[in-house]
This record gives structure tokens, C-alpha cells and sequence, in this order.
């Protein structure tokens, strides 16, 4: 098909959005009913942290191949195609019985919706300008806000109902629905590369080594992926523990907080052009929005202000953790498009794979070390907070120094 033939945005925007609203639905969804694991299980909190991040931990690591592939053989196949193994993961996630079951049903999520985003950008690299990458990328962030929001609050209204394995039941059922539908998506003309897969991996190669891509990973890793680890299961029983809250309480701070997360890729979406011509260019909107949201988290760890403010405020700041990846992509060609985006993305999964288990061990290990539960998440908490503020100084000085003259390197 033609590309004067297509709507972009019904035929192209619209079914991407939808797969990725999918994806951070099903990433959230432990959140919610993760009191209902432990009861049912018997597990602890390290086992809980283990079970939910073998998604991210799935889903990162086949970041790498995915870019390989998208770059290959188009976002359009190679979504449509993992969609089927998602639709597999929900179903047996449904049916499971034990923590082996449900984890490698959880991986099987998690590898499935690997390419919701990824596959999204490398269509919008094939199909919109250059110029327009940053707001629509914010735009597709958008609609995960939107399955987050549905990850909260109303995943619980409908747990009484339909019981965590109903709620899989229906979201493997959504997941071969949105299959199709992504797979009716028009082609675009010269979407697909025809490398070898070894001249591929030889571009993924010249990626790691350029100094570009680690100007970003670091940053990426511990802010981008220790937000994710936190909105995805942390949170909630964080604000129970910490805070007191019921978990109907805790969940709509969850709401609130994806709902401020999705104000804010939507301010990203259409103001980020024009802050530009404004003099406030993507690279220092990113700096900005990264520092304000550490000190949000600061102010969490010492328990300053308001709970209902902090955690919106949380998915405020960090929502322009995405400039990232359309700051990064536009330092390299086109062709290497999903293969950048991928890389990043591999950092953000493997920091929030890192962090959503690595907290759960730490709050174990306080705890039994005599701490009380509360303060044992709270220095959890603060751990995290120094190693995102190790990441964003390495972003700053490496931004200070690509603005240095080079008469004066």
C-alpha cells in the first residue's frame, strides 16, 4: 500500500498505541494483585520481586535480537508475531499453580510485549519526519500511561469479580485481538533491511561502542528502569507498609500517579517542539525532568509532604525519561533505528529487572536484620535514589563536555 493510500495516524498510530497500552497494563498488573499472590503462593517478599521481574527480565533481554529484527523484517510482523506468545503467557498465567508455573508464564508476558514500543518508534521512523520523533514517541508513551492507569484502580474493581486468573483469561483474549489488528497495519516501502545478520549485529556493535549511546544508558538504566521496577510493583506496598494505606488507598495513588505520568507525555507530546524553539531544547528538558524527579523520590524516602502529591509528582517528572530514546536515535542512521531504540531499551529492562528484584531482597534482608518493615523499605528506597543520582551526573558531565568547544577538549 501506498503511503498516500494511509491515514498515519488511524492505520499506523492507532494499532501501536493500542499494543503498547497492553504492554504497561500487563507490566503494572502484579502491583494490584500481588496481595493476592502471596496469599495464594505463600510467598515472600524476595519471591514476589523474583516472580514479577522475570517479565522484565524476558522482555530485556531480547531487546538486542529484537532490534536485529525489527530492522529486518518490519515493527508489523515482528509484533504481531510475539503478540501470540503474550496471548500463550496470559493464558497459562491464568492456569498456573506454583511459582515455577506462573514464572515462566510471567517470561513468556514479558518476552511477548517486548516489541510494543520498540516496534512503535521503528514505525514512526519509517512513516513521520524527523522533526515529529519526539512528540510522537511522547504520544505512544502516552497510551502505556493509559494502561497503567488501567493497572490500578480499576484492576482492582474487577478483581472481586473476575479473580486474578479471570483477569489473565481476558488479557490473553485481548492480546491475540490486538494481534490482528497489528498485523493489518500497512507496509511501508523499504521498512525491512536486507543485511546479513551479520552486518546487523555489526551495526548493534558499533552502537555499545559509541560514546553517544553511554551518554544515555547509565541514566536510562537506574532512573528510567527503577521507575519502572517501582510503579510495577513496589509502590503499592511500599505506601501500605510506609504509609498505612489500605491497598484500595495505595492503589488509587497508583492511579494518580500514572495519571500525572500521563499528563506529562502528553505536555511532551505537544510542547516539546516549541520549548525547543524556546530554548529549551530535549537534552536539558530530559536533565531538568530527571533531577526533579530524584528529588521527588528524596522527599519520599524522608517522608516530606504529602503522599498524594509525591507519587503523582514521581510519574511527572520521570515521564521524560522517553526524550531519551529519540535524542539517542537521531545521533545515528535510520537503518539503525530499531537497533538503537532496542539498546536502550535493553539498559531501562535490565536496571528495573535489577531493581524490582534486588529490592525485594534488600527489604528481606533488613527486615531480617532486625530493622522494622517500614524503615527496611524506606533505606531500600534511598539505596535506589544514590545509584539513579550516580546516573544522572554521568548524563550532566557528559552533556557539559559534548558542549564544550573542542579548541578547548
Amino acid at each position: 500500500m501506498s503511503a498516500a493510500a494511509v491515514n498515519p495516524w488511524a492505520r499506523i498510530f492507532a494499532p501501536f498505541a493500542v499494543g503498547y497500552f497492553l504492554s504497561y497494563l500487563l507490566r503494572n498488573a502484579n502491583a494490584v494483585i500481588s496481595p493476592e499472590l502471596r496469599g495464594d503462593l505463600g510467598l515472600t517478599a524476595a519471591d514476589l520481586g523474583l516472580l514479577t521481574s522475570v517479565y522484565l527480565l524476558a522482555f530485556g533481554l531480547f531487546q538486542l535480537p529484537l532490534g536485529v529484527l525489527l530492522d529486518r523484517y518490519g515493527p508489523r510482523r515482528v509484533e504481531a508475531a510475539l503478540l501470540l506468545v503474550c496471548a500463550l503467557g496470559c493464558a497459562l498465567f491464568a492456569f498456573g499453580s506454583s511459582m515455577s508455573e506462573l514464572a515462566v508464564a510471567r517470561a513468556l508476558i514479558g518476552l511477548g510485549v517486548s516489541a510494543c514500543l520498540m516496534a512503535s518508534f521503528k514505525s514512526f521512523s519509517l512513516w513521520f519526519p524527523l522533526e515529529r520523533q519526539a512528540s510522537l514517541n511522547a504520544a505512544i508513551m502516552a497510551a502505556g500511561g493509559l494502561g497503567a492507569l488501567a493497572a490500578s484502580s480499576p484492576l482492582g474493581a474487577l478483581l472481586p469479580v473476575l479473580g486474578w486468573r479471570g483477569i489473565f483469561l481476558a488479557l490473553a483474549v485481548f492480546a491475540l485481538a490486538v494481534a490482528a489488528l497489528i498485523f493489518t497495519t500497512p507496509e511501508r516501502p523499504g521498512g525491512a533491511q536486507r543485511e546479513s545478520f551479520g552486518q546487523q549485529f555489526a551495526g548493534l556493535g558499533a552502537i555499545f561502542a559509541s560514546r553517544a549511546y553511554w551518554r544515555y544508558a547509565p541514566q536510562t538504566t537506574m532512573i528510567v528502569g527503577g521507575f519502572m521496577a517501582l510503579q510495577g510493583l513496589w509502590a503499592l506496598p511500599f505506601m501500605m507498609t510506609v504509609n498505612g494505606m489500605t491497598r484500595t488507598a495505595a492503589a488509587f495513588h497508583l492511579l494518580l500517579m500514572a495519571g500525572a505520568m500521563l499528563v506529562g507525555f502528553l505536555l511532551i507530546a505537544f510542547l516539546v517542539r516549541r520549548l525547543a524553539r524556546a530554548g529549551l531544547p530535549p537534552a536539558r528538558l530530559l536533565a531538568i525532568g530527571m533531577g526533579g524527579g530524584m528529588a521527588v523520590m528524596l522527599c519520599i524516602v524522608l517522608q516530606i509532604g504529602p503522599s498524594w502529591l509525591l507519587w503523582p509528582g514521581l510519574g511527572l517528572m520521570f515521564a521524560v525519561g522517553n526524550l531519551a530514546y529519540a535524542l539517542l536515535s537521531a545521533e545515528f542512521p535510520v537503518a539503525l533505528a530499531g537497533r538503537v531504540n532496542t539498546a536502550l531499551n535493553f539498559g531501562a529492562f535490565a536496571g528495573a529487572f535489577a531493581v524490582q528484584w534486588l529490592f525485594g531482597v534488600a527489604v528481606d534482608g533488613l527486615q531480617a536484620a532486625g530493622y522494622a518493615a517500614g524503615s527496611a523499605y524506606r533505606i531500600s528506597l534511598a539505596g535506589l535514589l544514590v545509584l539513579q543520582m550516580a546516573g544522572w551526573l554521568w548524563f550532566l558531565f557528559g552533556s557539559a563536555a559534548q558542549r564544550r568547544p573542542r579548541s578547548l577538549a
